[in-house]
């Protein structure tokens, strides 16, 4: 019996799933809608129901899975002025055989709730135009005005089941799209029920910020992602978002890149940024940030890498106007098709929107390089967590494509300079502060790094000059306890060099008045030395006429002694002898 139920264990069907080609659609739904199985697509109206189904069908006709999209409330012609916009060209499509498109119109006044009421006629209609076209996916927009003017909800139930078992038994891939109900996700809270697989579309306004959100409520038979996902509608269509957490299992990179200031280089050990890093530069108004922006993108470019701008305050036309008042020409990257522009206000649309538009973008352009300037207009599109969140989402998916940040952020005036409004500072690999220095009625740049992981970087704080020939760095007069910068510097450095000039002319004249004191040392030595020998020649000569003399004495002596003893002759033979010897 265990065997019989093992092997009919592994003959029950693999649950399959029809992909939808919607970005990002398929990864929430972990392979997309459930083949063969009606889904429920519900929302208010203006949420992007018909968009959706209309993109499922299109994406599926052009992938070899011909469609059906019967419509309740507009017709043919003008659901192919609709999405002419978005390129789907649906006269084309059913052409070429691989959509069909029926309008169904029901009138409510001409309907009277009499007797039973059933599907069969619609059953025939939608299995008519599956068949000419071989259809696998099939679109029901909006199911609501099949039963508008009924108020049976046990027929309504009934036929519901019907309609959803009828396109299970013909295999087809359905979507049935359904407007939202007061505290149901349907206007009358049925389909939800009988639906394999319920979506919930929403279009919200807060504070002015509109935000299109996507939620699966159910997905039976599958996992799937249970969180509300942001997406966007635009010229391509729809973009979902997932935004589930990212593990922190990304790769890294010891390959290090210029920062474009060769002296901001040189306090990074030599060698600037890690490529893939995060780097952020905070400071308040007027102090260069987007200049070290622009300088950095420049870089890339020079590099042959693509870098992707998103502007926040200026137009792209703007920027490359000013960044051209400190040596860059940013046309030609532009022109060159390495450096894109993506310039837009904050409030244009909610926090959710703008990620939905950063992935995009990131996606189509494929950048090595990405800019953000400033992180701190979001702001304005929501509260700072919602802006944390946010951004912790987009690091983490730059990381994970090993995609070089560079964020600007502005600070005020009295605020803490080392600390960022959108609490992000733990996210930072590398953090670079720019903050003013006042002193003798001037004011000037000073930069220094706050915090560069992973490297040795230095702890000096660098004046930061713009100029023509582009952004410089010189070191800041510390001594005596005073940080000095500008003319004052100047005034400062002019100062020290005229008393190290003076020193140093002291110093000559110290010397000199040395050495002529060394020659007049040594004459004086070498007169004493010439008196010395002289007064030993001298005493030499005393000492051999002092010897001669003892000489002549002792002879003297001897030869008195001689006489004495009566020996004259003998003496003086003795005498003569002697003094021959001493010839």
């Amino acid at each position: 019996m265990g065997a019989a139920m093992a092997k009919e264990k592994h003959t029950v069907a693999i649950f399959e799933k029809c992909p939808t080609g919607i970005k990002g659609l398929d990864e929430i739904t972990q392979g997309g809608l459930p083949r063969g199985r009606p889904t429920l697509i519900c929302g208010d109206a203006g949420c992007g129901k018909t968009l959706f189904a209309m993109e499922f069908l299109i994406r599926g006709a052009t992938s070899g899975e011909p469609g059906v999209f019967m419509t309740f409330e507009e017709t043919p012609e003008d659901l192919a002025k609709n999405f002419i916009s978005l390129g789907f060209d649906l006269p084309d499509m059913e052409a070429r055989g691989l959509i069909a498109t029926d309008h169904v119109a029901i009138e409510r006044s001409e309907i009277e709730e009499t007797g039973e009421y059933d599907l069969e006629g619609l059953f025939i209609r939608l299995g008519s135009a599956i068949d000419s076209v071989g259809a696998k996916r099939v679109v029901l927009d909006t199911i609501e005005a099949l039963f508008s003017g009924l108020s049976n909800t046990a027929i309504l139930r009934a036929e519901l089941r019907r309609l959803f078992r009828w396109l299970k038994d013909r295999g087809v891939t359905a979507i049935v799209t359904g407007e939202r109900g007061d505290k149901t996700l349907t206007r009358y809270g049925l389909e939800e029920y009988v639906a394999d697989c319920v979506i919930l579309l929403d279009f919200r306004i807060h504070e002015q910020i509109s935000t299109r959100r996507l939620r699966i409520v159910k997905y039976r038979g599958s996992s799937h992602g249970a969180d509300e996902y942001p997406f966007l509608i635009d010229a391509s269509g729809l973009s979902i978002l997932p935004i589930t957490s990212l593990g922190l299992d990304y790769p890294v990179s010891s390959e290090r890149i210029s920062t474009g200031i060769p002296k901001l280089n040189a306090m990074l050990e030599g060698k600037g940024f890690y490529r893939g890093s995060t780097v952020l530069v905070s400071g308040t108004a007027g102090t260069g940030k987007t200049s070290m922006a622009a300088t950095f993108a420049d870089a890339a470019c020079r590099r042959g890498e693509r870098c992707l701008y998103f502007a926040f305050e200026e137009s792209p036309s703007q920027i490359i106007r000013n960044m051209g008042s400190i040596g860059l020409d940013l046309t030609r990257w532009v022109k060159k098709g390495l450096l894109m522009f993506h310039s837009a206000r904050p409030t244009l649309y909610g926090l959710e929107m703008h990620l939905v538009t950063f992935h995009k973008v990131i996606d189509e352009f494929q950048p090595q390089v990405f800019v953000v300037d400033p992180i701190s207009n979001l702001s304005a599109a929501g509260t700072a967590p919602e802006v944390k969140s946010i951004l912790t989402r987009l690091i983490d998916h730059l990381k994970m494509r090993n995609i070089s940040t560079f964020l600007t952020d502005l600070t005020h005036f009295g605020d803490n300079l080392e600390h960022t409004c959108e609490e992000i500072s733990s996210l930072i690999d590398t953090w670079l502060l720019l903050r003013d220095i006042e002193l003798n009625g001037e004011r000037n740049r000073g930069l220094y790094v706050l915090k560069s992981r992973g490297m040795a970087h230095s702890n000096q704080i660098q004046e930061f000059l713009l100029t023509n020939q582009g952004i410089d760095l010189i070191d800041i007069y510390t001594g005596s306890g005073e940080v000095l910068t500008g003319s004052a510097r100047v005034a400062q450095e002019a100062h020290e060099k005229a008393s190290e000039l003076t020193r140093r002319r002291e110093m000559d004249r110290r010397l000199r008045e040395q050495e002529r004191r060394r020659k007049a040392l040594e004459e004086k030595i070498t007169a004493l030395r010439t008196e010395f020998d002289a007064e030993s020649e001298e005493l030499h000569f005393m000492v051999e006429d002092e010897q001669k003399r003892l000489e002549v004495l002792a002879e003297d002596r001897l030869e008195m002694a001689h006489l004495r003893e009566g020996n004259l002759s003998a003496a003086r033979r003795g005498r003569r002898k002697r003094r021959k010897e001493g010839e």
